[in-house]
């Protein structure tokens, strides 16, 4: 049900380092982690970027969308700044260059695609053939070696589906709904992704007993961690790099 690790590093480096930046992969490889965390959406041009939100203003300054500037341009935006003066001239990444990092190091992603709104179905088709173009020298079946794609957007998850069959898929709901059986079951996914602070233990038993993983974001103490691993959930990610260790 759940091949992968057990403690993800959210976002590359959690609160150590500036959000989906290589400096933020760097940071959680070397504390140690095996496995990231982080977000995709298009540039005005197609191309794939790291990038959380829509719209600049809190990781990177200004005003204005991400899906209105060229990648070239949004890659010479300071994607580090805001974090601390240590950071800054850390650029906004190719999607393609952090897979490149990841895959060097070893390292195991889950892909959250973040489609920029009006754009769910587009998003998750290319990132799906561009993750399928990067990983085309990987087995289908060498699962801890190929990436995991999960949003909060059915249609880009469909999107993904058609377009790279073989990159598993995880959907992403705040809260669990009634549906979520028959969601999982058209995605042909692998697990649920939700949110820790409304999960029970009857719904993790439920998930799992269906045959699906159950993955918990975003886990930031020790003693939460243990509880809903106790539970049966499979994996977490967690912002607190410096309080949970990769092995835990």
């Amino acid at each position: 049900m759940w091949p992968y690790p057990k403690v993800i590093a959210h976002r590359g480096g959690g609160t150590l380092a500036p959000e989906n930046t290589l400096a933020a992969m760097r940071c959680g490889w070397e504390h140690g982690f095996a496995a990231v965390e982080f977000d995709v959406m298009l540039s005005k041009d197609g191309v794939p970027v790291l990038m959380h939100d829509p719209e600049f203003g809190r990781t990177v300054a200004g005003s204005g969308r991400v899906a209105d500037i060229l990648a070239v341009d949004l890659q010479a935006m300071d994607a580090g700044k805001w974090f601390s003066a240590l950071f800054v001239g850390e650029h906004v990444p190719l999607y393609a260059d952090v897979v490149r990092f990841c895959r060097q190091h070893g390292i195991w992603m889950n892909v959250e695609i973040k489609p920029t709104p009006g754009a769910e179905k587009e998003t998750g088709r290319v990132v799906a053939e561009q993750t399928q173009a990067l990983f085309a020298d990987v087995a289908v079946v060498d699962a801890l070696h190929l990436p995991l794609f999960s949003s909060f957007s059915f249609s880009a998850l469909m999107a993904a589906k058609y377009a790279a069959p073989t990159i598993p898929r995880g959907f992403l709901m705040d809260k669990i709904t009634a549906d979520w059986k028959a969601r999982l079951q058209e995605l042909a996914a692998r697990a649920l992704h939700t949110n820790h602070k409304y999960l029970t233990p009857e719904q993790v038993r439920e998930v799992k007993n269906a045959g699906y993983g159950v993955f918990c974001y975003t886990v930031n103490s020790q003693e939460r961690a243990a509880e809903i691993l106790h539970w049966g959930v499979d994996a977490f990610c967690t912002d607190r790099l410096d309080l949970i260790p990769a092995d835990f």
